[in-house]
């Protein structure tokens, strides 16, 4: 396997530099998108935020995308390499959805139309934008797909099952979602302590 298979499936680059937002800079992210002048950006950095979709799934949503009453975004995998249509159902947060139809007025506009008109390079930067705003420094973190992978740390050291976050994240093998059993959690940390307590 060459160095740079090794380095995809890592929470790590090839420097060593970190490919994940942290629990903190996710915070200040979210919170950063909630104080957004733009409702549209706001939007679109909170539905990545607790999606953990990729940008390009993000961007091809639509109104019929959002089930309210069930409490779930249903996102297209567009990383798929069959011809099958793979669509995944993220439960967010009731207040995600209300924002939603209330920035996007999905009660009154046509359902159909994309709920973020952007190119996939207007979106990023936009998306950097709200990430400058949230002080999050520069680096291979401070990205889209850094944001991916802090949801999937995020859900495992919440507890939610690895199975549930390879749907999620729509990932076709499980040791893809493995990954993100190898940053240290909470719980490592205090078996850690323990042990310096000697």
């Amino acid at each position: 396997m060459t160095a740079n298979a090794l380095r995809a499936g890592s929470l790590y680059g090839g420097s060593g530099r970190r490919k994940y937002l942290t629990q903190d800079e996710r915070t200040r992210f979210v919170e950063a998108a909630r104080r957004c002048e733009r409702q549209d950006v706001m939007t679109l950095c909170l539905t990545l935020a607790y999606t953990g979709a990729r940008i390009s799934e993000a961007l091809a949503l639509t109104g019929e995308s959002v089930e309210a009453s069930a409490g779930f975004i249903a996102i297209r995998s567009l990383k798929k390499r069959t011809r099958a249509i793979v669509i995944r159902e993220i439960p967010v947060p009731d207040a995600l959805i209300a924002c939603l139809y209330r920035v996007h007025g999905l009660d009154a506009a046509s359902r159909e139309a994309r709920l973020w008109p952007y190119s996939r390079c207007r979106a990023w930067r936009l998306i950097k934008g709200v990430m400058n705003d949230a002080g999050i420094t520069h680096g291979l973190h401070a990205t889209p797909k850094g944001l991916r992978h802090g949801f999937g740390l995020h859900a495992i050291r919440s507890g939610v099952p690895l199975n549930l976050v390879q749907r999620w994240l729509g990932h076709a093998r499980m040791e893809t979602t493995a990954i993100y059993l190898q940053a240290m959690g909470e719980e490592e940390r205090q078996i850690a302590i323990r042990m310096w307590a000697d």
